[in-house]
C-alpha cells in the first residue's frame, strides 16, 4: 500500500468501539456506501498514482470490497472526497484478517493526518468483528510513509517481497523495482496500545541492526540520471533485510534525523501472536 498522506500528525485512537462516523477537525471519516461515492474513490486512485488504466484498480473492486467484508472507508470534507482507504478480507491458517490495498489523499488535505486517522477508523471497525490484525505492503524507500506505520500506528515488519506488482507506469516508484515490506498491524498488541491509547508513548527498542534511507532519494527517484544511485540504494537494502528477517529479526522502530533521513530499528519483536 502507498500511503500518500504519511504525515503523523493526528488525535489518538479510540478502544474498539466504533460507530458509523467519525468528526475530526473539518473531516468526517465514514463507511463509503454509494457507487457515486466508490467512483469517487477510483477517481482520486487514479489522481494520486497517475497509473496507466492497465494498472488502475476498477470500481468494481471498491463496491466488492465493501460486500463482502472488507472496508472502504472515506475521509469527506462536505461532499468533497478527501481521501480513502480500501482493505480486502484475507485469510492465513484458518485466521481472518484484512488487507489493507490502499490509501490515497488528495494534495491540500496532506500532511495534516488524514491518512492516520482513516488508518485508525480502519482499526475501530475491524476490532468491533472481532479481527485483531491487519496487513499492508509499503515501499521501504518512502521515509515519511514507513516513519507513519512503524513510529505512529505500532506497525511490525518481518517480510520483504522483492518487485512485487513488476515495474509500474505510477512515476511515484521512479520507474523502480516494486519492492515491498510488509506491515503487519496487531490492533490489539500491547505494542499498538501504547502507540494509540498511552499518550503516543513509544514502546522499548532493543535494536540490534538499523538499515538507513538517505533523504535523497526522492530526488534520485526523479531524475533519470540519478536514477541509479536509488537502485544501489533498493538493492544494498533488500540484501539487508531478507538476510536480517532469515534470522529472525523485525522491524521494531523507525527514526528520522534533522536533514530527513530514515532509518530501520530491527530488532527481537516479543509479542508473539496467533499467526
Amino acid at each position: 500500500m502507498r500511503e500518500a498522506d504519511p504525515a503523523a500528525a493526528g488525535s489518538a485512537a479510540s478502544g474498539a468501539a466504533t460507530s458509523s462516523s467519525e468528526k475530526t477537525d473539518s473531516l468526517t471519516i465514514r463507511k463509503c456506501t454509494s457507487l457515486e461515492e466508490m467512483q469517487a474513490c477510483f477517481a482520486l486512485h487514479r489522481e494520486v498514482w497517475s497509473y496507466s488504466d492497465a494498472d488502475l484498480v476498477p470500481v468494481r473492486l471498491f463496491v466488492v470490497a465493501a460486500k463482502i467484508g472488507g472496508q472502504v472507508m472515506g475521509a469527506f470534507d462536505g461532499e468533497e472526497l478527501a481521501g480513502f482507504a480500501l482493505a480486502l478480507p484475507a485469510t492465513r491458517n484458518g485466521h481472518l484478517y484484512l488487507h489493507s490495498q490502499m490509501l490515497a489523499v488528495r494534495q491540500p488535505y496532506r500532511n495534516a493526518g488524514v491518512g492516520r486517522r482513516l488508518k485508525l477508523f480502519q482499526r475501530e471497525e475491524a476490532l468491533s468483528r472481532g479481527i485483531e490484525l491487519m496487513e499492508w505492503t509499503f515501499d521501504p524507500l518512502e521515509i515519511k510513509n514507513a516513519y507513519l506505520n512503524v513510529e505512529k500506528l505500532g506497525a511490525i515488519a518481518r517480510r520483504y517481497n522483492v518487485n512485487q506488482y513488476g515495474v509500474t507506469s505510477s512515476p511515484l516508484q521512479g520507474g523502480l523495482p516494486t519492492d515491498r515490506l510488509v506491515a503487519e498491524w496487531w490492533m490489539n498488541s500491547e505494542r499498538v496500545k501504547t502507540v494509540l491509547v498511552a499518550s503516543g508513548r513509544r514502546p522499548a527498542v532493543e535494536s540490534k541492526l538499523h538499515i538507513d534511507v538517505p533523504a535523497e532519494i526522492y530526488q534520485w527517484k526523479d531524475a533519470g540520471a540519478s536514477r541509479g544511485k536509488a537502485l544501489e540504494v533498493q538493492e544494498r537494502n533488500r540484501e539487508r533485510f531478507t538476510g536480517a528477517f532469515a534470522e529472525g529479526l523485525s522491524v521494531i522502530g523507525y527514526q528520522r534525523n534533522s536533514r530527513g533521513d530514515g532509518r530501520f530499528l530491527l530488532g527481537q519483536w516479543k509479542e508473539r501472536l496467533r499467526y
